[in-house]
């Protein structure tokens, strides 16, 4: 049996400003289409025989977005655990492991993350099926990329000798792990054949890898083993204990074991993979014109090459310019050269330095029940525009320091306002006084939009008081 643990607590800071803390690249249909790429890589498991359904780790503000996507694909998941905290990808896939292996269960663990394109789904689940045979003989793999040129931008394993004794003749000792190079190294390396693109995708017994972990790194074993033990259930998430999981080291699986233990393998992969992690790196996937521009959005071009642009809100018009990266929303806009793509994390660290909101969320917020957008902020007012999904509904709620107008503007409400219930209509409204308790429901098929203007001292999202919740929140 094999379980997938899928790794979903990253930020993609790199390609900001499409992609933030609470809305990071893999839960976004980057790549066109309908599906993000966390659902890609859900889809990509039904080519893989003898797959159980996955665990998911992901941090605690994606829950509900990764449910919402798991859902929409009807597919099932042994479990979503929650990070309290990020720890790299070493403490990620041993509480991964430690949830594969509770029912006294020794399972194969194929180790993904949640936000990379394969484009050769049936070719990769060859390479998975092949591993089956080397873990079963105490072996721990990693997937590595054939790569096709010289890139900065990935870590590198050089291959050794072929490992004796299995069919599988392409699979071969790690010798090394090196640092992402510079690129005249980088060039050396492909130009050696001994190389390949270090893909952070492993496959290895869950046992084998535990019994490493506890050999070569005990206390993120100890850590780990105490947060998962004393973890909550909390709807159908696994609640991590935060004290214990963020004593962690901040550590990837490749420093923490692959460099150490003698029983790394690589499994060469040639089967369209990208870690999609820079609008470099987007550029070459996408789909190109004549002049080897993407485009997304409103955009108008005149004598432009190589460039990738992307509008969300309003007409972009470029003249006689190359090699650039132009990226609008509503509340940020990019401009770099391509060249600099891996730089632009520099610009999310100067945000968030500065604790500006661009670092961290879009102007539209996603919540369990839907999704607001901020419209227009004053001194003593705010106005947001709110959708409801069908069937959903917002916490039993207080405000001490405002008050609400909501408008319906698309379907229908059901408001609870104190003790009274009353159905709105498009193009009615109401109003809720400060200090009173109050709930906003979709009883619809349809979903609800409103405009809602709140006024007072104090507008902080924070200025609230729960009563009753169906997403348990406090």
């Amino acid at each position: 049996m094999i379980v997938p643990v899928i790794l979903s607590g990253g930020v993609g800071s790199r390609l900001w400003p499409l992609s933030r803390e609470h809305l990071p690249k893999q839960l976004m249909p980057l790549l066109g289409g309908e599906h993000s790429l966390f659902q890609k890589t859900l889809m990509r498991l039904s080519k893989i025989a003898g797959t159980s359904p996955p665990i998911i780790v992901c941090n605690e503000s994606h829950r509900f977005m990764a449910a919402a996507q798991i859902q929409a694909l009807n597919m099932t998941y042994s479990d979503i655990i929650l990070e309290p905290v990020g720890r790299n990808t070493c403490p990620a896939i041993t509480v991964g492991a430690l949830a594969a292996v509770k029912n006294d269960e020794d399972p194969d663990l194929l180790v993904l993350p949640a936000d990379h394109l394969i484009r050769e789904d049936d070719l990769f689940a060859s390479a998975v099926q092949q591993g089956s045979e080397l873990t079963s003989d105490g072996k721990i793999i990693t997937f590595g990329i054939v790569p096709d040129r010289p890139e900065t931008g990935y870590g590198y394993i050089r291959k050794g000798q072929s490992v004796p004794g299995h069919s599988n003749g392409n699979a071969c000792v790690v010798r090394e792990f090196s640092e992402k190079p510079d690129y005249e190294k980088a060039s050396s390396y492909v130009d050696s054949n001994e190389y390949f693109w270090n893909s952070g995708m492993f496959m290895f017994r869950a046992s084998v890898f535990l019994e490493e972990l506890e050999r070569l790194a005990p206390e993120i074993l100890s850590a780990c083993r105490q947060s998962y033990q004393k973890a909550r259930r909390d709807l159908d998430f696994t609640r991590l204990e935060e004290g214990a999981f963020a004593s962690c080291p901040n550590i990837s699986l490749d420093y923490a074991v692959m460099e150490k233990t003698p029983h790394a393998v690589v499994i060469p992969l040639t089967v369209g993979w990208s870690d999609v992690g820079s609008w470099l790196s987007l550029h070459e996937v996408c789909e190109k014109d004549e002049c080897r521009n993407v485009v997304a959005g409103d955009v108008l071009l005149e004598d432009v090459r190589n460039c990738y642009i992307h509008s969300e809100n309003r007409l972009i018009a470029a003249l006689g310019i190359e090699n650039q990266i132009i990226i609008e929303t509503k509340d940020a806009v990019l401009v770099s050269s391509i060249e600099r793509s891996q730089d632009v994390k520099l610009i999310v660290g100067r945000l968030k330095k500065q604790m500006r909101e661009e670092a961290f969320s879009h102007s539209r917020t996603y919540r369990p029940w839907g999704s607001y957008e901020s419209i227009d902020t004053g001194d003593r007012f705010k106005v947001k525009r709110i959708t409801v999904n069908p069937g959903a509904s917002l916490s039993l709620q207080m405000h001490y320091h405002r008050a609400e107008h909501w408008i319906v503007v698309k379907g229908t409400a059901r408001i609870t306002k104190g003790q009274e219930e009353s159905l709105l209509n498009e193009d009615q409204s109401t109003y809720i006084p400060w200090g009173t308790q109050h709930r906003l429901e979709n009883p619809g098929k349809i979903p609800l939009e409103l405009i809602e203007v709140q006024s007072g001292s104090y507008l902080g999202e924070d200025d609230i008081r729960r009563f009753d919740d169906k997403y348990g929140r406090c």
